[in-house]
């Protein structure tokens, strides 16, 4: 194969993958104005769907716009050599392998961030507010935009400088111990992350003694599940929209309430979301997750490894000097169709396993009140209830609020 026709090859990957994700985006927009399921005619009055359909179509037509100008960014960058300007520009500064890709792809990643930064800011500022949702301050977002970029370079910079360490010193064996790092930074994320990350961006306080601690506390109680962690996060900082979620394992376990959630649900129907999160961990469902990551991250560096060492990657995007940065660029764009069917297998077992933790609340808790909080949920963030089934196969990695009131229902 010559370099020529890989690159040809790399182009038609983005542009199919753009095509379909795009035909996907069309076939669901097309039932934006589907009428409401019977079993949901109470989510939405008459108004409150308008004001649905009107998001949703808001939503669509931007996502077109970024899309579409990230897609055509992108092949320009291709076909002007701009791997090759970025990387010769990193290699005018140092000869050292390490360095030479922390400024590759700082530079490409700053660049792209000064480019997507406008559409994110109309997206929180006109899109968010215009539907009542936006909560976040100017102040706010550009904090959370240079935390997010310090995040970035301290521990993505970290961790591929160690990646390319060990590429350099264990040859085409390096996957074997980046897995293993991969695998201890995934289980110190996943117990840590509450506490080391969240309090950079939001204030975490313990849920005080009251009604609500006690329906929780007595509900943990009865089914035998530890908790001494109940947080609430100030959600209402950024957004109305409302969430809860659970992190950690073991004696790091615990659950974090958004404000918002607190807001918007009755006692009993915030306790029957807790009852399907503690369903999710009761179930293992956290550890597949975790093991099946680990997994899917060794079996990717393994194919990596066998095709890294090709000079053919580098070649392929302008650039002469064969360099592990340039070739996990290729290999990234070449391993696209495998991720895209993972990504696909993934959401299909996530939505197993949503039934699977609503069924444990529905037989530990009760169903009517983890109907009535998916419902409340789905209206005050003016979700779509009637996506495309082909649409929803692919994306969705919860079951529609139909399907799981339906199995709540049985």
């Amino acid at each position: 194969m010559t370099p020529t026709l890989l690159f040809y090859i790399l182009i038609a990957i983005l542009t199919i993958n753009f095509i379909i994700d795009k035909v996907l985006d069309v076939l669901n927009e097309k039932h934006f104005d589907d009428k409401i399921p019977e079993k949901l005619a109470d989510v939405y009055d008459a108004e409150e769907y308008k004001k649905s359909q009107a998001y949703k179509k808001t939503n669509a037509q931007f996502s077109n716009i970024t899309s579409l100008f990230s897609f055509v960014l992108t092949l320009v960058f291709f076909f002007a050599d701009g791997f090759k300007l970025v990387d010769d520009f990193a290699r005018s500064y140092s000869n050292n392998s390490i360095i030479i890709a922390l400024i590759f792809f700082g530079v490409i990643m700053l660049g792209s961030d000064i480019l997507t930064t406008p559409f994110s800011y109309y997206k929180t500022f006109v899109i968010e507010e215009k539907f009542g949702f936006n909560k976040s301050t100017k102040k706010t977002f550009w904090l959370d935009k240079l935390k997010g970029w310090l995040i970035t370079i301290i521990i993505g910079g970290s961790v591929l400088a160690i990646i390319i360490w060990f590429y350099e010193q264990t040859g085409k064996n390096f996957w074997i111990y980046v897995w293993i790092l991969m695998g201890v930074f995934s289980i110190f994320i996943n117990l840590f992350y509450t506490k080391l990350i969240v309090p950079l961006f939001n204030k975490q306080t313990p849920l005080e003694d009251g009604e609500l601690k006690f329906a929780i506390e007595k509900y943990a109680k009865k089914v035998g599940f530890k908790i001494n962690n109940i947080f609430v996060i100030d959600g209402s900082k950024r957004s109305t929209k409302a969430n809860a979620y659970f992190s950690g394992f073991g004696s790091q376990k615990r659950i974090t309430l958004f404000d918002t959630l607190i807001n918007d649900l009755e006692t009993q129907e915030i306790v029957a979301v807790l009852a399907h999160e503690v369903g999710h961990y009761q179930k293992k469902h956290i550890i597949f997750n975790l093991i099946t990551s680990l997994l899917l991250t060794g079996f990717t560096l393994f194919i990596l490894s066998l095709f890294i060492n090709s000079p053919l990657l580098s070649e392929a995007l302008g650039v002469t000097i064969p360099s592990f940065h340039i070739g996990l660029i290729a290999f990234g764009i070449l391993y696209t169709p495998i991720s895209k069917i993972t990504e696909i297998i993934m959401n299909f077992i996530s939505r197993k396993f949503e039934y699977q933790a609503d069924n444990f609340a529905k037989e530990t808790f009760d169903a009517v009140p983890l109907i009535n909080s998916l419902k409340k949920l789905s209206k005050n963030s003016l979700s779509n209830l009637t996506p495309h089934k082909l649409y929803e196969f692919v994306y969705y990695s919860h079951p529609t609020l139909l399907k799981r009131i339906e199995n709540l229902e049985k």
